[in-house]
């Protein structure tokens, strides 16, 4: 379940609204005599007192049996909790209990608490503030916890070789993205390249930063949540995970997805006693990621070059969600 961030706006403000929406909050709650005015200013899920009950529950937590009026809901519904006083205790007798737990805090440092309490946190948070700063504060926090830090490790090249022409995907994002970052990408499930983006000017082409010419059309590409597509199944508003060299990554949006026949290159490595590989472009352009955060152009390398991948345990896919199963891709 993809965690939420919520924001109260009582009583109503615009400029809460536009921080709300800036600080990439999933939805507002707001009095009933304004949802219509909200629904003008910005496409965001609203909610009001009207629809407690039926989209959502508010319990107050005053003493111990008003917990089970929140298990009692089973998870069905999302289940905004707040405290008479501002403790973390209900929350971890619920986390042990029930699901779709949203807690309702004052500012990003209990935000933060909620969002990490016994490992799993809350499902959600519940902002009830009248600071947008606040708001924005409480954002950049929630994002921390939308995108995890992944485990990149060293893998040796064996070899490169060249395939014939094929179709390649060229993932344009809506993000100007940092030097030592792009896509994770793989021809296995289990084992993700870090395919470095066009942010390095070439002698005969100019440095596209938002860009990364991600492999052929049937690689998979890592994205948010621990989920996979095949590269030619991305288009225009998914979302994709981006990486840095130190396994930092934040979700950015695709602007177009470009399929292209090129001439291709298979590339080989070793990690983990684990053989991996990977067909890109054929092309100085395209790099991959040494432990440094540099690039590394494709026809350059040779056996024994370093570069970063991201390696999942043993298992499989299924319409991109991980499942536990035998599996052998070749």
């Amino acid at each position: 379940m993809q965690k939420k961030f919520w924001v109260k706006i009582i009583p109503f403000e615009k400029n809460l609204l536009t921080a709300a929406i800036e600080a990439g909050a999933g939805a507002i709650f707001v009095e009933n005599e304004n949802v219509e005015v909200a629904k003008k200013l910005a496409k965001i899920e609203i909610f009001s007192p009207r629809d407690c009950g039926k989209k959502l529950e508010i319990v107050k937590i005053a003493e111990k049996a008003d917990e089970k009026k929140v298990e009692n809901l089973r998870g069905k519904i999302p289940c905004v909790v707040q405290n008479a006083d501002w403790t973390i205790i209900p929350l971890e007798n619920l986390i042990s209990k029930t699901t779709n737990l949203i807690q309702s805090v004052e500012n990003s440092t209990e935000a933060k608490l909620a969002l990490e309490t016994m490992e799993r946190g809350a499902d959600g948070i519940f902002l009830e503030t009248d600071s947008a700063n606040e708001i924005k504060k409480t954002g950049a926090i929630f994002e921390q916890f939308l995108t995890p830090k992944l485990n990149l490790q060293t893998a040796k090249i064996l070899q490169t070789k060249p395939v014939a022409m094929s179709d390649r995907c060229c993932v344009d994002t809506t993000s100007i993205l940092p030097a030592g970052s792009g896509l994770l990408v793989g021809d296995s499930s289990s084992a993700f390249f870090l395919v470095h983006n066009e942010n390095v000017s070439a002698e005969y082409c100019a440095a596209r930063p938002f860009r990364v010419n991600a492999g052929a059309v049937h690689a998979y590409v890592f994205l948010p949540e621990n989920r996979t597509k095949y590269l030619c199944e991305l288009s225009a508003g998914d979302e994709v995970l981006i990486s840095n060299f130190r396994g930092e990554t934040q979700k950015v949006a695709v602007g177009r997805n470009k399929i292209e026949r090129r001439p291709m290159l298979l590339v080989e490595a070793a990690a983990e006693n684990k053989k991996i590989s990977l067909v890109l472009q054929n092309a100085e352009t395209i790099r991959l990621v040494a432990p440094d955060g540099a690039p590394r152009s494709v026809v350059n390398l040779k056996a024994g070059d370093e570069v970063l991948v991201f390696l999942e345990k043993s298992g499989g896919r299924h319409f991109g969600e991980k499942i536990e199963e035998t599996i052998r891709e070749n």
